[in-house]
């Protein structure tokens, strides 16, 4: 038997120094990934949301219904955004996400409030993330005490002498009992099409390319265009079956609701598969073997996950996380499906998400096609 040989030993030690110096990509994927979780996790992630946009139905104007407004604007938590004329407008801002609360000030509450009445403002909330909503709504008495505090002297302070002289009334919308897996289990099916339509796409290319059938499908007259959508349309039909089951999951093991159109979730649905298929072709196009491949799927996941708003609230985090979050169409699919199962929204109110879903497929498929023509070819 031969003994250890530290000269062998160091040798191999080199060669391997020497094939990680050469795989770029694997060096990169060290070296990137840990800077990407500490820039994502200290400064993006944020789970308790402040400057939450808020709009305002004002029926009666007076210096307390303006001292209530001021005071939300100051507030930490609260942002507004714009005023709107009646409920229908406000409940129409709620659920196409433009807003996360609308606050309404009924007619007749100053002559109520100085009659000792005890009148309510009503604060409605979008609270299908419950924990974007959470800290804001429990804001709301300690900041109603400020206010009577502050408008309440003189002859008025007799209306305060307990409590405030006006109530705050909550309706959390969407998700009244603020059930967690009412908003985990739709985004839960933009998680998983996400990892298996990438992964398998890029892995069933890389795949191709090592056995050596890729190039000989590309010498022949088909173009690059006609060999790479006909080959990720099976994986369409898997990513339908994969949405089916999660659905049936959603309604019959956690109680999600379906208030909006099956049609319309299943068209939401396609488009997504598209949009994750055409990053798995990229990224097999950048990938010189499986190995690669999964790399480079787990490189574009982690940020998807983190910042499509499937872990923490999307409002939280800061402007630029905000923007490099839109980019992705996991951010879009999951307002989406989360405004199809529990706010019943129809296509008005998703087209502002549909659009640069498409957008992004189509500029990623067009990257996918140049690049394989030019290494392929």
């Amino acid at each position: 038997m031969k003994r250890f040989s530290l000269s062998r030993w160091w040798a191999i030690v080199r060669k391997e120094f020497l094939q990680l110096r050469r795989d770029r990509l694997t060096f990169g994927m060290v070296v990137g990934i840990p800077i990407i979780q500490l820039v994502l996790f200290g400064y993006a992630i944020n789970s308790d949301p402040r400057h939450l946009p808020t709009a305002v139905v004002a029926a009666d104007h007076s210096e307390f219904t303006r001292s209530w407004v001021a005071a939300m604007r100051t507030s930490s938590y609260f942002k507004i955004v714009k005023e709107v004329a009646n409920e229908a407008e406000a409940r129409a801002a709620l659920a196409r996400g433009e807003v996360q609360f609308v606050v309404q000030i009924p007619a007749g509450f100053t002559r109520a409030l100085l009659r000792g009445e005890r009148p309510a403002l009503l604060i409605e909330a979008d609270a299908t993330d419950p924990a974007a909503a959470g800290a804001a709504l429990a804001s709301v008495r300690e900041l109603a005490t400020s206010v009577a505090k502050k408008d309440m002297q003189g002859p008025l302070a007799r209306l305060a002498v307990r409590e405030p002289p006006f109530e705050v009334r909550v309706h959390r919308l969407y998700n009244p009992e603020g059930l967690t897996q009412l908003n985990i289990v739709p985004g839960l099916m933009g998680v998983i099409l996400t990892m298996t339509m990438v992964m398998m796409t890029g892995l069933a290319m890389t795949r191709e390319r090592e056995r050596g059938t890729m190039e000989n499908l590309l010498a022949t007259p088909a173009q690059p265009l006609e060999v790479m959508t006909g080959k990720i349309v099976p994986y369409v039909f898997i990513g339908l079956v994969q949405s089916t089951i999660i659905l049936l999951a959603a309604l019959w093991l956690f109680g999600v609701p379906f208030v909006g159109s099956v049609f319309v979730l299943y068209i939401v649905a396609l488009l997504f598969i598209a949009a994750n298929l055409t990053v798995g072709i990229t990224l097999s196009s950048l990938a010189r073997s499986q190995l690669q491949a999964m790399q480079l799927t787990f490189f574009y996941f982690l940020p998807t996950i983190l910042l499509s708003g499937f872990m923490f609230p999307f409002r939280g985090m800061p402007g630029w996380a905000q923007a490099l979050g839109e980019v992705l169409p996991a951010t879009h699919f999951m307002r989406l499906v989360r405004g199809i199962l529990l706010k019943g929204n129809g296509w008005v109110d998703l087209w502002p998400d549909i659009w640069p879903m498409m957008v992004f497929t189509l500029v990623v498929m067009t990257f996918a096609v140049v690049f394989y023509r030019r290494t392929l070819d």
